[in-house]
């Protein structure tokens, strides 16, 4: 999808965790298609083993070792770096800080000297954007580097996370959450994100700290969002239902979310209510992105 700069091909490598993630797996396959080297790293040897098959050296360990993520880093011309998601897990934040903490660490013993770091719309707050203050948290990390030129990619909603409705259809008959039904949200698919990624990596044009927001192909809110699945799911009247927030918070824990991070929920569902986790460049032609919800669900359900 992308070309290359053949200078990067001989003796230059790019490290890419989670690589067999939405982002990551993208990233690492299209890197691998234009020629360049690709150091992939995950928790799971089987899950690596097509992209190692693909010609990706690979590395498994936790992203919480920095000792690992040094040993990865090492080498590579530029890294692209993420906070892995596991909604099961107790204390959100802290798992999420022990894991920042390590990619900082293992970017300084490594000398690695670009960072391309997949952040969120709304990590400009401190406090009031639920699970994203994590990602504001670990922006102050990577800022506090020195010699190394730091891309964020500060992202809308990924599509993806709106595939647990499939589940919520087939056994109630609606989708609920707890967002205002008519609370426009950027929103974009997975792919849209790695691809923006992929050219960076790419071109290499970023110089000191540099912060970019994709927000997908138009804003949607969740009454139209529940609108286009019901279209293609044969369902035109399905109905969105706005919740409470500690309603919406059990129905997510009853989903398998720890109680922790089903409240950060929805003190992020409140946060977009309030206008106040938002995008701060406003939507333009950099900013947005190609693919559209329509085209994202007819995919998923294959029509």
């Amino acid at each position: 999808m992308c070309q290359t700069d053949k200078r990067y091909q001989e003796d230059e490598m790019i490290t890419v965790m989670g690589a067999t993630g939405h982002t990551g797996k993208r990233i690492v396959e299209e890197l691998l298609k234009a020629g360049e080297r690709v150091r992939a790293l995950g928790r799971s040897a089987e899950r690596l083993e097509a992209l190692e098959k693909a010609g990706a050296e690979v590395r498994v360990g936790e992203p919480h070792d920095a000792a690992y993520l040094a040993e990865a880093f090492r080498g590579a011309d530029a890294v692209y770096t993420l906070l892995p998601y596991d909604p099961s897990v107790a204390n959100y934040m802290a798992q999420q800080a022990t894991v920042g903490e390590a990619i900082v660490r293992a970017v300084r013993a490594s000398g690695v000297r670009r960072v391309v770091a997949i952040s969120s719309v709304g990590a400009d707050l401190a406090s009031g954007n639920g699970p994203i203050a994590s990602m504001h948290e670990q922006e102050l990390r990577l800022r506090a580097l020195s010699g190394v030129d730091l891309l964020i990619l500060r992202a809308g909603a990924f599509f993806e996370n709106l595939l647990p409705a499939f589940w919520m259809i087939e056994q109630h008959g609606l989708v609920a959450d707890g967002v205002g039904a008519e609370v426009p949200v950027p929103m974009i698919a997975s792919k849209d994100i790695a691809d923006a990624a992929i050219a960076a990596l790419f071109s290499r044009d970023w110089h000191g700290t540099q912060v970019r927001e994709l927000l997908g192909q138009r804003d949607l809110s969740y009454g139209e969002a529940t609108r286009i699945l019901g279209e293609h799911l044969g369902r035109p009247d399905l109905p969105y239902v706005q919740l409470p927030y500690d309603e919406m918070a059990g129905m997510l824990v009853d989903a398998g979310f720890s109680a922790n991070l089903a409240g950060l929920y929805a003190e992020l569902a409140e946060g977009i209510n309030d206008r106040r986790v938002k995008s701060l460049e406003g939507r333009n032609p950099g900013n947005t992105t190609a693919t559209s919800f329509e085209a994202f669900v007819a995919e998923v359900v294959g029509n």
